[in-house]
């Protein structure tokens, strides 16, 4: 490895601890800004789906951690990268990232402005990420009980969303394109909370209502749904309950399924309280009444 690569792994490997200072799960990138280690299950005729079950590194963004060991132990994996990935979506902040493509002939800063004189909204002072294209991304935080998915150019041509599931390129990352860095006087910012008008503009429409089939609890579809729940690791509780119960009410089986979503997450360590808050709050989500 060239003494250049060398350095952009220790700087890297810098910024990706630092981040994690902050509360930040990070995972290595290498310079095309994918996630620096291959699956372990790549070889496997039939490989099942696995986020880290199999205990070994390579699940891309499920790899990411705050643990300091941990980090260098990935960075150790990957001594080819060159960069880092901040995991979106996780608690404490919640990452939600804001990415004003300049790829597209669209201007995504002023679709963002007219985006917000036509919601109300302002953008408050927060964590800006210069990319090596002229673009931008833009850090917010969610609420814990709220799963913001990906997309692109669904809010407007040229921006992206990275939610739950997604990742950003953190600054101090080197790519084959360039290196991305923190904006000016936005550094020492913590990701600022997301405007609710733009919230509501980021999760996906509510499905039409259909009436709840008297089996709705002994449904398969509601069965998985509580097993997804059951299936939630710490950190991962409230935001599989906030989905499930989203799903459910999307699905016209919400109000038949609480007590079965309440007891799953009671399995997985919340209270009923906690659980019933959550569940109250995908049902306002969704348009209907907890």
């Amino acid at each position: 490895m060239a003494t250049t690569d060398r350095q952009a792994t220790t700087l890297a490997l810098a910024h990706a601890l630092s981040a994690a200072e902050r509360g930040l799960a990070v995972i290595p990138l290498s310079r095309t800004k994918l996630p620096a280690l291959r699956s372990p299950h790549r070889d496997d005729p039939a490989p099942a789906p696995c986020h880290g079950e199999c205990d070994r590194p390579g699940h891309g963004v499920y790899d990411a951690s705050t643990d300091p060991a941990r980090i260098r132990e990935l960075f150790a994996a990957a001594p080819w990268a060159t960069g880092y990935g901040i995991a979106c979506g996780l608690p404490p902040h919640h990452l939600i990232g804001v990415d004003l493509d300049t790829k597209s002939e669209t201007d995504s800063s002023a679709a963002l402005r007219e985006l917000a004189l036509r919601h109300l909204f302002t953008i408050p002072p927060t964590v800006v990420v210069l990319t090596p294209s002229g673009g931008r991304h833009l850090w917010l935080s969610g609420p814990p009980d709220v799963v913001v998915p990906n997309s692109a150019g669904r809010l407007a041509p040229g921006i992206d969303i990275r939610g739950a599931g997604g990742y950003l390129v953190g600054p101090g990352s080197r790519t084959r394109h360039g290196a991305y860095a923190a904006a000016p006087g936005t550094a020492h910012l913590a990701p600022a909370a997301c405007p609710p008008s733009l919230l509501r503009l980021l999760l996906p429409p509510p499905r039409p209502h259909r009436p709840a089939p008297a089996h709705a609890t002994t449904d398969a579809h509601g069965r998985g749904l509580v097993q997804f729940v059951l299936a939630a690791h710490e950190g991962q509780r409230n935001t599989r309950l906030f989905w499930a119960a989203c799903r459910a009410y999307e699905d016209g089986i919400g109000a038949a399924l609480v007590d079965a979503l309440v007891e799953a997450a009671l399995d997985t360590g919340l209270t009923e309280r906690e659980a019933r808050a959550t569940i109250a709050s995908a049902a306002r989500m969704t348009g209907h009444r907890p």
